[in-house]
């Protein structure tokens, strides 16, 4: 993704455009399918069939946009850099004619399935621990598929897909005027992602009002496991799908936005400040993500929710730490900024919820005339939240630390379900609410912050650990994967 540099070819979109509408596709009607199969009456309830019905819209939407017409000086334009072939469909015979290789000579299958096997019991790959932290997973050993298959199926299977073997970045001329066909097609793409998009913001509240449903109905307070592994799944691929539409949206933007600089700094002079120009970022990538900005962005809009729930002048201070200043690494900044916003509102929530009491009652030792009831929480001072920013050589780690009051040890577990809160009263889903992404996010009570933060960490090969300290406070610790290693987590 980060290829396209951030002033992209017209071709390499094009070519990304014919990339995605063959793409999305694939993942939208697995979405349908998963949908579809929902475990235990899930897939009933009238907020999972209208996301259904939205994923198949967008289905028929992609699949009907008309093909490029490619003629021979396109082609030309296109693939200049490899000689003029489109060296995908080599890779893809070649592929083929190796798979067919090895499936006629036993020995080289029967080694394959030595080695898969010798995987399978490898403790250190597959243990009850593996998920610790400590273990490291190489991502290759992800792609073998169960004992029950053929390590060959899954191969094969994969080599019949419209998109095996190709790219989403290829190469292309930045120099050249390009046929106005290939702008075009471009547009029609850029318009109908934007669509999609627009239509599936409210994806993750109408799944939210689907479940409440789901328990109203079941009379239930917990979510299953059977839904709780389907929901991980869910938002999983939800995650890749938003990413790949997100990029190309912004991909597209970003292949206008040279020319208009150029006029704006021709008119204007070159008065933008530094901070607002986007040299450094590809599409919504930043390749210079500096995590103390962000972590200030989120510590700000973090506040704000809480000062306005709770109608206080100034929120909890909220301390960052950064003994290694200017930590910088190349990652989304949308996906940081919703991992650190979700976990410091748990923490100032905790924070002023469970020292109000004790507060309170020191306020009224030292003013002896004043009643429980009509003490100002602007009049008490609470304990500090802090977020320490470390850099290690393999991964950014930050941690936030309240002094909150903790989680009982039987509740760890199910801060991870979706829909369990601790708030008394969860927030109602208006049903005009879940047809727009512009609805002004409650301060607590979906119970969703903590289990899609850690699908987002997850996603680029790091992770979301909680330890709590009954009584006191908690500890959040945001692992973020420096090296860039991980393979994209395809449920």
């Amino acid at each position: 993704m980060v290829q396209f540099g951030p002033t992209p070819s017209p071709g390499s979109i094009f070519l990304a455009s014919k990339f995605i509408v063959e793409e999305l596709p694939i993942r939208l009607a697995k979405k349908v399918k998963d949908l579809d199969n929902a475990p235990l009456g899930l897939d009933q309830q009238p907020s999972t069939i209208k996301v259904k019905n939205w994923y198949a819209q967008s289905f028929q939407e992609l699949t009907g946009l008309p093909k490029p017409a490619i003629d021979e000086n396109l082609k030309k334009l296109l693939y200049q850099n490899n000689g003029g072939n489109n060296n995908n469909q080599n890779h893809q015979n070649g592929h083929a004619q190796s798979v067919s290789d090895v499936e006629e000579q036993p020995h080289i299958k029967e080694e394959i399935h030595k080695i898969h096997d010798s995987l399978e019991d490898n403790p250190a790959i597959n243990n009850i621990f593996s998920d610790d932290g400590i273990v490291v997973r190489h991502n290759h050993h992800h792609s073998l598929p169960r004992k029950a298959k053929d390590p060959l199926d899954n191969t094969i299977n994969r080599t019949s897909s419209p998109t095996y073997g190709q790219t989403y970045f290829s190469p292309c001329p930045t120099n050249i005027v390009w046929p106005k066909e290939v702008y075009d097609y471009n547009k029609l793409v850029c318009e109908a992602l934007e669509k999609i998009k627009k239509r599936h913001d409210a994806t993750v509240a109408t799944m939210a009002q689907g479940v409440k449903e789901w328990k109203t109905l079941n009379k239930t307070v917990l979510v299953n496991s059977q839904i709780q592994t389907f929901l991980d799944r869910f938002y999983m691929s939800r995650i890749g799908i938003r990413m790949l539409i997100g990029q190309h949206i912004a991909l597209n933007m970003a292949q206008n936005s040279p020319t208009k600089q150029r006029i704006s700094t021709l008119i204007n002079g070159n008065n933008e400040p530094k901070k607002s120009q986007r040299s450094n970022y590809v599409g919504v990538i930043c390749t210079d993500c500096n995590v103390g900005e962000i972590a200030e962005d989120a510590i700000e809009t973090a506040k704000y929710i809480c000062e306005e729930y709770y109608g206080l002048f100034e929120a909890p201070e909220i301390k960052l730490i950064a003994p290694q200043q200017d930590i910088n690494f190349m990652y989304v900044p949308g996906h940081l900024i919703h991992m650190l916003f979700e976990t410091l509102k748990n923490s100032l929530r905790a924070t002023i919820e469970f020292h109000i009491p004790k507060l309170k009652q020191n306020y009224m030792k030292q003013h002896p005339d004043a009643k429980y009831e009509e003490i100002d929480l602007n009049d008490l001072e609470f304990p500090a939240i802090k977020v320490i920013i470390s850099e290690g050589t393999e991964d950014i780690a930050i941690k936030i630390s309240d002094e909150g009051g903790g989680i009982p040890r039987s509740s760890l577990p199910l801060i991870w379900t979706y829909l369990y809160t601790t708030v008394d009263e969860t927030p109602i889903l208006e049903s005009e609410h879940t047809n727009q992404s512009s609805f002004k996010a409650p301060m607590a009570g979906f119970g969703y912050g903590l289990p899609i933060s850690r699908l987002y960490a997850q996603y680029f090969g790091g992770d979301l650990k909680l330890i709590s300290m009954e009584g006191y406070g908690t500890d959040v610790y945001l692992h973020l994967n420096k090296l860039s290693s991980s393979n994209e987590p395809l449920p």
